[in-house]
């Protein structure tokens, strides 16, 4: 084998062991319990079966959970993109007044998401909350629960699923060059078609991925379906746990999240050919800095600005009302009417009072932590040997690694739990289903395509002039990659890691399936409190887990896109 070739790797005892590790990761965790999953579906009698994925397809339930899915998904597509490129065109490419303190409410996605992000729209939008109230004093026959349904799914979504744009497209459209556009200019060319025809077509492959990103998003939406849907909207994530859930039904969720598995590979498969035949307009090699372009029509500059201040206040309400009704008392929170008497600091005190009481965040951090670094380390092996050793071997495992992104989160744990509930001589006869490690995994799974993807991004930016270089001078490969090439990637990998870390605190849509129940995380915790059952000191003390989560975040995102240098040089998050 070509990999065999290279002397270096042939006697480095270190990188044959690792590289058998990751082997056997890689078969135990990705390619093995979607196997099992298959053949336990449709042979577990000895002979294929297709009885259960009849009894599903006789399932209203289920079928209209399949196609309210791909609806989400087709109607997330539009809104969303809509509203995220907008976003990036009003901060990054117009001249709009006050585009800093925009973007700071803008950027609120950032640090706060899943079922956090949902408390926060229900605070506002809910039965109890004060828009209600004051639209039923306004219309007497106004619906209390109005704020339900496909409506709700998609209004909540649409702004939560914008962190991507703000983050990616921002970037792609401060790298378009300014000359690009002056030239537009010079040949007589409106704004409208420079808008056109310049800025989009260049941003056309960032939009791609973050359209692919985004479709299977809505496709395996959880937590908002189960907070806004209710019995009027269903999706196809809840209905997999509630036949999860069921000892009775666990074949038929394991038929269900197959047809999402397939319908992800489908739509992946389709869109990335499309992609292939996509025409990209290319950048300038002598660019020079982009500069805001005023819009010359001043109704035009008025809408815009309107539209622009109106999101403005659809993305800081929810935070703001976060952060105010943890400052409240239950019965505030319960009823929504909020009185000089109602704010107490007494919620903090609660949350700080024992570890009991931090339980949720003590688990969550030491999952976030844990499971980022583990991927980082991971991932940051399998580039190293992608790059050094650039062969049949490594193409394979490239390939094995982005399984998790052709998969839903929901299927591969309804394989990690079908497949380890049982002694399975591949993880040494061990039983993980039901213990604190198969979270942990699972978090290291979904999280390896995006990470591996940044980190070889990175290693293949580096010069190989500089690892010889390190080489002729005696150093070994470990030390080179330790004093010489990791302080040059350390910036995309610390960013990696922030971005893993805030993603994992608050998850809900893969720790449902995966958490032991003595140890609830953060995600669990925070969710229980959007119920309506909920009991009023839960939804104080969450309400303070989410304004500490949002701190955490903030300060972690600070210190990485700040400190590390992703504001020097004029890319990444300003």
């Amino acid at each position: 084998m070509d990999i065999l070739k290279s002397r270096s790797f042939k006697f480095n005892p270190i990188i044959i062991i690792l590289s058998l590790l990751i082997t056997w990761f890689v078969f135990a965790f990705l390619v093995y319990p979607n196997i099992n999953t298959l053949y336990e579906t449709f042979f577990s009698t000895g002979t294929f079966s297709l009885e259960t994925v009849q009894k599903l397809l006789k399932s209203d339930r289920a079928v209209r959970s399949l196609i309210n899915s791909v609806v989400l998904a087709v109607v997330l597509v539009i809104t969303v993109n809509i509203v995220g490129v907008f976003l990036v065109l009003s901060t990054q490419y117009f001249d709009i007044k006050g585009a800093k303190i925009l973007k700071l409410s803008y950027f609120t996605t950032l640090i706060y998401g899943g079922v956090a992000l949902n408390l926060g729209y229900k605070l506002v939008y809910g039965n109890n909350s004060l828009l209600t109230k004051l639209l039923i004093d306004i219309f007497p026959n106004w619906n209390a629960n109005w704020f339900s349904g496909m409506f709700a799914v998609v209004f909540v979504m649409t702004f939560a699923c914008t962190s991507n744009y703000i983050l990616f497209l921002s970037s792609a459209i401060r790298n378009i060059d300014n000359q690009t556009i002056e030239a537009a200019k010079n040949l007589g060319a409106s704004q409208m078609t420079i808008l056109r025809k310049v800025v989009l077509p260049t941003l056309k492959p960032t939009l791609f991925a973050l359209t692919i990103l985004l479709f299977l998003a809505g496709l395996s939406a959880t937590s908002a379906p189960l907070v806004f849907g209710g019995s009027k909207f269903q999706t196809i994530t809840p209905m997999i746990l509630t036949f999860a859930n069921s000892s009775s039904s666990k074949k038929l969720a394991t038929v269900l999240a197959l047809f999402l598995g397939i319908l992800t590979i489908i739509v992946l498969t389709f869109m990335l050919r499309s992609e292939k035949k996509g025409n990209y307009m290319s950048i300038s090699k002598t660019k020079t800095n982009l500069k805001k372009q005023k819009i010359n029509s001043k109704t035009v500059n008025v809408i815009v600005h309107v539209v622009a201040y109106l999101l403005f206040i659809i993305y800081t309400m929810p935070v703001l009302a976060i952060i105010i009704y943890s400052f409240t008392d239950s019965l505030a929170i319960t009823s929504g009417v909020l009185t000089f008497e109602s704010f107490t600091l007494n919620n903090y005190f609660l949350a700080f009072s024992s570890l009991a009481a931090l339980k949720p965040y003590i688990i969550s951090l030491s999952y976030g932590l844990s499971s980022s670094f583990l991927v980082v380390v991971f991932c940051l092996f399998c580039a190293y040997l992608m790059k050094k050793y650039n062969n049949r071997l490594t193409n394979v495992l490239d390939y094995f690694l982005m399984i998790p992104w052709f998969l839903p989160s929901t299927l591969i744990a309804v394989g990690l739990t079908m497949t380890y509930n049982v002694q399975q001589g591949i993880v040494f006869n061990q039983v993980l289903t039901g213990t604190i490690w198969i979270l942990l995994i699972g978090y290291i799974i979904v999280n390896i395509p995006f990470t591996l993807r940044i980190s070889k991004s990175a290693l293949y930016g580096v010069n190989n002039e500089i690892e010889d270089a390190a080489k002729n001078l005696g150093a070994n490969s470990f030390y080179t990659f330790i004093k010489v090439i990791l302080p040059i990637i350390i910036t995309s990998i610390m960013g990696v890691f922030a971005l893993n870390f805030i993603g994992i605190l608050p998850d809900y849509d893969l720790t449902v399936f995966l958490y032991h129940p003595l140890y609830e995380t953060l995600g669990i915790s925070i969710m229980k409190a959007t119920g309506n059952s909920a009991v009023a000191d839960t939804r104080a003390l969450n309400l303070v887990y989410t304004v500490i989560l949002m701190i955490i975040n903030t300060t972690i995102l600070t210190l990485v896109y700040g400190r590390l240098g992703f504001n020097r040089g004029g890319k990444g998050v300003n």
